[in-house]
């Protein structure tokens, strides 16, 4: 498995598990009818610090994350990022490649730290992650995220220095 910058041809396979777990409803803020065209231009990063990077096989995009900094001016130095896996790729390890990938790339980028604002408690295997990478749930907002089958849970802010 190799990580990389996305390039706007990663597009193509990125799209279609991006909006399969948007739809969902299930783990991301974004509403299920979200567009492409707006989801290209809110998970395609074209300008740094912003960066999109893709975990690949040969030819094939496995998952793909988007980092910058979660605040602009002087609370620019805490850093974040978002995540999917291809759910045909899921159980490989590629969510953690991409997990410890973005963190040594924020460290390098000079991020201080890193914040997630919106981890859904009910995905239990990205809270696992998270916690095995370092991060600290430092808060949850009760009822903060609609299910699309649970009725209202809870949203988890986490959170590492780096």
């Amino acid at each position: 498995m190799e990580i990389r910058d996305a390039v706007p041809e990663d597009w193509s396979q990125i799209w279609p598990f991006l909006r399969d777990i948007v739809r969902a409803g299930e783990t991301y803020t974004w509403p299920r009818d979200e567009t492409e065209e707006d989801a290209r231009g809110s998970w395609m990063a074209t300008a740094l610090p912003h960066r999109t990077l893709v975990a690949v096989e040969g030819d094939t995009v496995l998952g793909t994350a988007k980092m910058g900094p979660n605040h602009r001016g002087p609370a620019a130095h805490i850093a974040n990022a978002s995540f999917m896996v291809s759910p045909q790729h899921g159980g490989r390890g590629v969510g953690r490649a991409l997990g410890e990938y973005v963190l040594d790339q924020a460290r390098a980028d000079g991020f201080r730290a890193m914040q997630f604002n919106a981890v859904v408690e009910t995905n239990t295997g990205a809270v696992k992650l998270w916690r095995s990478l370092g991060f600290e749930i430092i808060a949850t907002l009760p009822e903060g995220y609609l299910h699309a089958t649970k009725g209202y849970v809870g949203l988890h802010i986490m959170f590492r220095r780096l």
